[in-house]
């Protein structure tokens, strides 16, 4: 099952994919103690589905699923260009299962039982690495962004914005040229305090555009949102 949304100030959000009612509830638990958004799934099919239709900061995966393997999954996201990070969890501590796993394309490895804390330091230092591989700078016409420092200038002058302006112009320059969509760019919003109203994204990028000028980001009429590519 999917849990709900929790409305707290971490914008780290994961997909959880674990078929052991028991353990995928403990660390549901745990992450949610660290203020870190869980959807949790129990299946391989509903896994992939999820990731065509949803954001997320990283996956943890088990290989061992119902419906699809994990392995497949992971095959099919890095087959589609997608740089997900992805911890494999997983029963099979052989090194052949391992080996696999990371050619799959797995970037980290825990093999069960494991320690929770270690679970969350490694997740933590897993989106870490791949913020960093982001581009830090995102540049266009008159247009600098630091994702970094989250510094933001047009015409070299500085451009003062809110929590949630910034959460939708950080999953824009993340991926510039890409289009995301509505649904995309709340769930971005929900990331912070409070509940996001129907029109939150209309309201943020027009706040966007007044600052950063009416072309900054394009509407895709009917699919979503995109800057373009530096």
């Amino acid at each position: 099952m999917i849990s709900g949304p929790f409305f707290k100030r971490n914008n780290m959000k994961v997909l959880l994919v674990e078929d052991d009612a028991m353990i995928g509830e403990n660390i549901q638990i745990a992450l949610e103690g660290e203020a870190i958004l869980v959807d949790w799934l129990s299946n391989g099919a509903a896994a992939e589905l999820a990731l065509l239709q949803h954001s997320y900061d990283a996956l943890l995966l088990d290989l061992s699923l119902p419906q699809r393997d994990g392995i497949d999954i992971l095959r099919a996201l890095r087959a589609r260009g997608d740089a997900l990070p992805v911890m494999v969890m997983t029963a099979r501590d052989t090194v052949a299962q391992r080996v696999l796993g990371l050619h799959a394309g797995a970037d980290d490895y825990l093999v069960k039982p494991f320690d929770l804390d270690e679970l969350i330091a490694r997740l933590h230092a897993l989106v870490r690495r791949a913020r960093g591989r982001v581009e830090p700078l995102y540049v266009h016409g008159d247009i600098t962004v630091n994702a970094i420092t989250k510094e933001v200038t047009n015409a070299q002058e500085q451009v003062i914005l809110s929590s949630r302006e910034w959460a939708i112009l950080d999953a824009l320059i993340a991926r510039p040229g890409a289009i995301l969509s509505r649904h995309q760019l709340e769930e971005r919003l929900f990331g912070w305090a409070g509940e996001v109203e129907s029109n939150a994204v209309e309201v943020y990028i027009h706040g966007l555009r007044k600052k950063l000028g009416q072309k900054f980001i394009v509407n895709v009429r009917g699919v979503g949102y995109r800057i373009e590519k530096i």
